[in-house]
């Protein structure tokens, strides 16, 4: 773990990102006191459940036929 203090890390932030991004702790320290770390962000793990809504909902049986007249009208703006 490698202890900097705040002038030096606000002079050096962006290697300081790339050591802690690549997996070393940096902790912040005022007046030889930490107050704050700079760690590596572990991505959240996403757990997918397929099939949630299985049996919820339905599709008519007349879905994909051709609309009535007056309503193909309407869009094509007959």
């Amino acid at each position: 773990m490698l202890t900097v203090n705040i002038y030096e890390a606000k002079t050096q932030l962006s290697k300081l990102v790339d050591l802690a991004s690549s997996g070393t702790d940096v902790v912040i320290a005022r007046a030889g006191r930490p107050v704050a770390r700079l760690t590596v962000l572990k991505p959240e793990k996403r757990t997918y459940r397929l099939g949630l809504l299985e049996g919820k909902g339905w599709i008519a049986d007349d879905f994909d036929a051709p609309l009535p007249d007056e309503i193909l009208a309407g869009f094509e703006g007959r």
